[in-house]
This record gives C-alpha cells, sequence and structure tokens, in this order.
C-alpha cells in the first residue's frame, strides 16, 4: 500500500505556482493574482478552509482578501456583494464559502457569480463546458483528484471507476472528468447514490473507487477489491478522549482495514483536503492569465 500524499503534492503545485508568479509576474512589474473569498457566518469548518486558502496565497504569492458577513445577511445585500467583485478590476477569481445559511439562496448566488471568476467551477457555464470539454475553471475538489492521479501516474483509461455519492461538488464533476476523452480519463464511471441498491457489490467491483458520501468510516474492507486504487473525500471532527484537542480527523473509510487492501489510499487528513486548496489557486492563476474566456 502506498499513500497517496496530497500534501506533498499540493507543496509541489505550490512551488511551480510560486515560480511562475515570480518569473512572469512580479519581475515584469505586473500584478500577482488576487483571489478573494466571501464567508458568511462562524461555521468552524468554513472559517478553517478559509485560512487554508489565505496560508496558501501568502506562500505562493498571491494576493488574499476575505469578505465576512453575519449569518444574518440579506440575499440582496449579498447579491451586492457578488456584482461588486465581479466589477473590481482587481480581483481575479473568487469563491462563495459553502454551505451558505438556509435563509440565502446558494444556486442564485453561484448564478449571479461572473462565470470568468468564478474558480470555484459552480457555475453553470463552466459545468457546461466541463461536459463538453471545453476550457473552464474545474470544480476543485474534483480537479484535485485527477491531477493527485497524475502526478502518481496512476492509469485511469480502461479502468472502472466506481464514485461513491453524487453531489454537485465532488461526485457528480468527478464522474465527468473520470470519463472525458482525457489523459487521465477514458474510464468507465458507476456513479452511486443513496438510492443505488447493492453499493457493497458495486464498490468491491472498482479497480478505482472515490467514496465522498459524508458518513465517517461507512466504507469497510470488505467493500474495496484487492489492490484498488481508493480516495477518500470525506473529513469529519469526531469527539476522542485520546486527543489533546479533544477530537480526531476522520474521513469516510476505515482506513485501518481498508488502508491493508489498497494499492494506493489517500490519508485524511492530507489526502484530496490540501489538493483542494491547490486547485483554486490553479483556478486562480488562470483566471488572471485570461485563460477562460
Amino acid at each position: 500500500m502506498q499513500l497517496l500524499d496530497g500534501k506533498l503534492i499540493a507543496t509541489q503545485i505550490k512551488r511551480e505556482i510560486a515560480t511562475e508568479v515570480t518569473k512572469n509576474m512580479i519581475d515584469k512589474s505586473i500584478r500577482a493574482p488576487h483571489l478573494a473569498a466571501v464567508l458568511v457566518g462562524d461555521d468552524p469548518a468554513s472559517h478553517s478552509y478559509i485560512a487554508g486558502k489565505e496560508r496558501a496565497c501568502r506562500e505562493v504569492g498571491f494576493l488574499s482578501s476575505v469578505y465576512r458577513y453575519p449569518v444574518t445577511i440579506s440575499e440582496s445585500k449579498l447579491l451586492e456583494v457578488v456584482d461588486f467583485l465581479n466589477k473590481d478590476p482587481e480581483i481575479d477569481g473568487y469563491i462563495i464559502q459553502l454551505p451558505l445559511p438556509k435563509h440565502l439562496n446558494s444556486q442564485k448566488v453561484i448564478e449571479r457569480i461572473n462565470p470568468q471568476k468564478d474558480i470555484d467551477g459552480f457555475h453553470p457555464v463552466n459545468v457546461g463546458k466541463m461536459v463538453l470539454n471545453l476550457p473552464a475553471f474545474l470544480p476543485a475538489t474534483p480537479l484535485g483528484i485527477v491531477t493527485l492521479l497524475d502526478r502518481y501516474n496512476i492509469e485511469t483509461e480502461g479502468k472502472h471507476c466506481v464514485v461513491l455519492g453524487r453531489s454537485n461538488i465532488v461526485g457528480t464533476p468527478l464522474s465527468i472528468l473520470l470519463s472525458r476523452k482525457t489523459k487521465r480519463g477514458n474510464s468507465t464511471v458507476t456513479l452511486c447514490h443513496s438510492f443505488t441498491q447493492n453499493i457493497a457489490k458495486i464498490a468491491r467491483e472498482a479497480d478505482i473507487l472515490v467514496v465522498a458520501m459524508g458518513k465517517p468510516e461507512s466504507v469497510t474492507a470488505d467493500m474495496v477489491k484487492k489492490d484498488a486504487v481508493v480516495i477518500d473525500v470525506g473529513i469529519h471532527r469526531l469527539p476522542s478522549f485520546e486527543s489533546k484537542t479533544g477530537f480526531i480527523l476522520k474521513g469516510d473509510l476505515k482506513f485501518d482495514e481498508v488502508s491493508k487492501k489498497c494499492s494506493y489510499v489517500t490519508p485524511v487528513p492530507g489526502g484530496v483536503g490540501p489538493m483542494t486548496i491547490a486547485s483554486l489557486l490553479i483556478n486562480t492563476l488562470k483566471a488572471a492569465a485570461k485563460e477562460v474566456k
């Protein structure tokens, strides 16, 4: 078993981006890329993610801004913020941190984003271009997973990939990326969800198994084929008396038993998470270069 070290690969990517920014932008008196984020409310996981994004921006020489608003912000006010960011020429790309409070229509807000600044890749224009294999901003987590497979030279062509979970953020777009006619695509993909029957049987048929179900330690060794490549997207903060912090991070896999059957597996933490942030940086660099029209 070999770990797919997302933290290591993300560090390599950040070094490459930092070199690009220094040599081709700052040294030529071109403004560094500017990534902004809109954060509504006090969700601890969202605050942690935004803090990681800010650190990553500093590491690569990007400019970074965070617009923080109380959980009580009205939808009309948030849409005004989106309009402001769309028009600001100093901001190359931005994200609206999800989930938003229930009184806000997330889809309405996403559709208000300028697709050329949509570095999360959630706008319908970018989703449609992704489906057609046209230049687009790809969703950060699926892009991070495909990049991780590529950096470890894991073959996907002709493989059976099973994706557990069909969210618009991870499962559905990843199933599209893995099946496209591209270098790390050309897979036969099965997308499972809560209505799928015999999920364990289908999962055991996977050469590459991606688990994004949002249920801690829900995938066990009997659901995994020997020598499969397993990607764990889940991350859960669970109480633990053995940890000084009082909690421990777990994924959607029962890692100790599943890892013994895998050829490759992502750890939690340190697997998919760092690759998601690295992908945001990749998209922001593309946005600054106006590569996506």
